[in-house]
């Protein structure tokens, strides 16, 4: 099986269900725990200079900036979005942090009702 983090296994054994059962999506996951989700994905960003500079690239964010956006209600559910159109990426972040890929996609669901309100 490929790995995409030394020592780390992408299969969904071990992985911990952040929320909702598959047949739910976005059902059960609080507001709270999407957020929680998105900040951590931003920190995964954050601590690679690389994935950071890709990130900044791609959404046009810097660091004179990059505060003002934060403050944004939509920015967490961007990250979210980022992660979720690119697949390598998003497998990385999961299996980094032990989550099932799926949660993510709850979260973004959770955020999109927070942004409706």
């Amino acid at each position: 099986m490929k790995k995409a983090i030394p020592g780390s296994d992408l299969s969904t054994e071990g992985r911990r269900k952040l929320s909702a059962p598959a047949d739910a999506p976005g059902r059960g996951m609080t507001q709270e725990t999407a957020q929680e989700l998105a900040v951590r994905a931003f920190v995964f960003l954050a601590v690679d200079a690389n994935r950071a500079r890709r990130f900044a690239a791609a959404t046009g964010l810097g660091p004179e900036n990059m505060r003002n956006a934060a403050e944004s209600p939509d920015f967490l559910q961007g990250i979210l979005d980022y992660f979720a159109a690119d697949e390598s990426l998003l497998l990385t972040f999961t299996a980094n942090c032990g989550i099932d890929p799926a949660d993510v996609h709850r979260a973004r669901i959770a955020l999109s009702r927070l942004a409706e309100e």
